[in-house]
């Protein structure tokens, strides 16, 4: 597709700094190849450059000139690449510019990741009033939040493949506009059913944002650079469920209801027009597959058959499930049994987010790079298991009768590992999958939000009285995940292999 009026340049300023383990150091030719980067796409013959060679790549003035990503700026003939925007390779005005360009980057694909939690939690604080507007039951209205939920599952899987065939902004754009359209309709639904079938729609177009933002990134970046930026975009989407609630209970102090739809509405359509004017086309023609439906089932089915990217993807699921089921029980829990008033455990929830939040930025800023993915994703699930232990025995009365001070540091410490967990195993699954990303993306949210919902009731299984459902459910999750990490994944036998020049 044409470049939407992004500037051109070489794509050797694209950053490719760091081998995360679990590339299997493909050096193969030809489009398709795992993880594989080439100088010169479509180019026969142009020297491959595996993932971490910093440095290696020099451009020759007569290569075949291709777009831009993301509207990344002129950029002058390198004698190396760079690690990141701005890095080596590039000074002066052109270093400025890069960064900037990194930043409106960073900031769009956060704003994307962050409209579904939005879309969710401002919500919250309007279910009575909805119950009481549209005269429904309770359980009507609850599943308001159930059609979006699953419309943000399923879609992934439609969008994902989209972005592979037609590139990423034009499925990205389609996918705002149908949620601009279906929040407006939210706020003028006459009826419980109008309003679950819309948001059903939001639900289905918001996923566009989700997995193309990750699709994006697996475009522009590469082994540890991935990485940094998924722990980048956690900042920003980690804010949005903290601030979400606050902002619709402050619209409903000035308006009903619907006004929280009409301030969505507001956010989908500046954040459409911010991805229409500076968002450009990060996938090359080259790399785009031509097939259909057929084609396309094809090939999540070959990437659910590389055992090393599902035993990633079912880890993170696995992991996002312990998180899920925290969500969903943490205000029964905390308040109910330990007795905590709605302010203490706003503030209790706060500092969970600022936790995770804070580990993810350590990932990316210190850890990554320094140590290899694996050990990092290792050590954060083995921190998971360990807290959700600690839980378990405390709930079950083994350390007697524990006060929330204990239950709170222990969940303090099991969200704060989910940063090194969450963005790891992202960025190792998509590592392997540069020829589907889109696709791999789709598959990555879908199983995420598919388990996580499957937890998520099983925290309430056994009433209201006890807190122990939790934490088994923490605790069988995230065993689970070591397992699928251990026994799928490998990772000492990819260390081996790097370690013995593989």
């Amino acid at each position: 597709m044409p470049d939407s009026g992004g500037s051109r340049s070489q794509r050797a300023h694209i950053p490719t700094s760091g081998t995360g383990p679990g590339t299997d150091a493909d050096l193969r030719t030809g489009p398709g190849a795992d993880g594989d980067l080439k100088a010169g796409p479509g180019a026969d013959g142009d020297p491959t450059v595996p993932h971490g060679d910093a440095g290696a790549l020099a451009v020759d003035p007569a290569a075949p000139q291709v777009t831009a990503p993301a509207g990344l700026p002129e950029a002058p003939v390198l004698t190396e690449a760079p690690g990141r925007p701005g890095g080596p390779g590039l000074s002066g005005p052109a270093a400025k510019a890069a960064r900037r360009t990194g930043l409106l980057v960073t900031l769009v694909l956060g704003g994307l990741t962050a409209l579904p939690p939005l879309s969710m939690d401002m919500y919250l604080p309007a279910l009575p009033a909805v119950t009481d507007s549209l005269s429904a039951p309770a359980a009507t209205i609850q599943l308001t939040l159930t059609a979006c939920l699953a419309g943000m599952a399923l879609g992934q899987l439609v969008v994902g493949p989209m972005s592979d065939r037609w590139g990423r902004r034009k499925p990205l754009l389609l996918g705002m506009v149908v949620y601009v359209l279906a929040t407006a309709i939210c706020a003028l639904a006459p009826t419980a059913e109008l309003l679950i079938g819309f948001r059903l729609l939001q639900g289905l177009a918001g996923a566009a944002g989700i997995v193309i933002a990750r699709a994006v990134v697996r475009d522009l970046y590469d082994g540890v650079e991935m990485a940094r930026f998924f722990s980048t975009l956690m900042l920003i989407s980690g804010v949005a469920p903290i601030i979400a609630p606050l902002i619709g209970g402050q619209v409903l102090r000035v308006t009903d209801w619907r006004g929280i739809f009409v301030v969505l509405t507001g956010v989908g359509i500046a954040l459409t027009l911010v991805v229409w004017k500076w968002l450009h086309e990060t996938l090359t023609p080259a790399d785009r597959h031509t097939g259909g439906v057929t084609d396309a089932l094809r090939t999540m089915r070959g990437l659910l058959a590389d055992r090393v990217f599902t035993g990633y993807m079912i880890a993170g699921g696995l992991a996002f499930a312990v998180l899920f089921a925290y969500i969903s029980a943490s205000p029964f829990v905390v308040q109910e049994i330990y007795g905590a008033s709605p302010q203490t455990f706003s503030l209790l929830f706060g500092l969970n987010s600022i936790g995770l939040i804070a580990v993810g930025q350590i990932n990316g800023k210190l850890l990554v790079g320094r140590f290899s993915l694996d050990k990092v994703l290792g050590f954060g699930l083995a921190v998971i298991v360990l807290a959700a232990v600690a839980l378990l025995l405390m709930t079950t009365g083994v350390f007697g009768d524990a006060g929330l001070v204990p239950v709170a540091a222990g969940l303090f410490v099991l969200m704060s590992a989910m940063g090194l967990a969450m963005p790891n195993t992202n960025a190792q699954a998509l590592m392997r999958t540069k020829h589907a990303a889109g696709s791999a993306s789709a598959l990555l949210g879908t199983s995420s939000f598919l388990i996580g919902a499957i937890a998520s009731p099983l925290v309430g299984i056994a009433g209201e009285d006890t807190a122990v459902p939790m934490a088994v459910v923490q605790v069988v999750c995230a065993v689970a995940a070591v397992a699928c990490f251990l026994l799928l994944c490998r990772p000492w036998q990819r260390a081996g292999r790097e370690a013995g020049g593989l």
